[in-house]
Order: C-alpha cells, then sequence, then structure tokens
C-alpha cells in the first residue's frame, strides 16, 4: 500500500454537503431565519438533524439548542423559586 496515494471515499455525493463553506451570506440567512420565534425554532431542529445540512451548521444548530434547554431549565428553576417565595410570603 502506498502512503501517498490518494484516498479513496464511498460513492455519492453526500460528503460534498457535509464539507461545504458556509459563506457570510447563508450565515446572514440562516441568523434571520432564527429571529422569527416559532419558525426559528423548527428550523434548529431541522438544521440539527439533517443529513443533508453543511457540517457547521449542524453543529451551530445543536449547540444552540443546547444552550436553549440550558437557559429554559435555569428558567423553570428560578421562575418555580420565586413563586415558592411569593406563596411564603403571602401565606
Amino acid at each position: 500500500m502506498d502512503p501517498y496515494a490518494t484516498p479513496t471515499y464511498p460513492a455519492g455525493n453526500a460528503g460534498a454537503t457535509q464539507s461545504q463553506t458556509m459563506t457570510v451570506g447563508d450565515w446572514l440567512i440562516t441568523i434571520l431565519i432564527t429571529s422569527v420565534p416559532l419558525v426559528g425554532f423548527i428550523m434548529l431542529f431541522v438544521w440539527a438533524f439533517n443529513s443533508s445540512t453543511p457540517l457547521s451548521k449542524a453543529n451551530w444548530a445543536k449547540a444552540t439548542l443546547l444552550i436553549v434547554a440550558i437557559f429554559m431549565v435555569l428558567g423553570l428553576l428560578f421562575g418555580g423559586s420565586m413563586v415558592a417565595l411569593l406563596i411564603n410570603y403571602l401565606s
């Protein structure tokens, strides 16, 4: 086996969309779509788990969903503690 030989990859172009570079325009459109309240949240799931999405966009969408989940849990904990304090104060 020649150590300097060009590596071979499976047939098909599935890897071509995965390694595609996102341009500044692509990122601007992505950010604009995610700024629409319900549509943006749904699109994060589509981009995170769709196999034809570029890898950088899929990783960004997964990280964004993780951050959203963390803030939702923290918000529920904080809101629940505020409600408990208010109930304790009023009773």
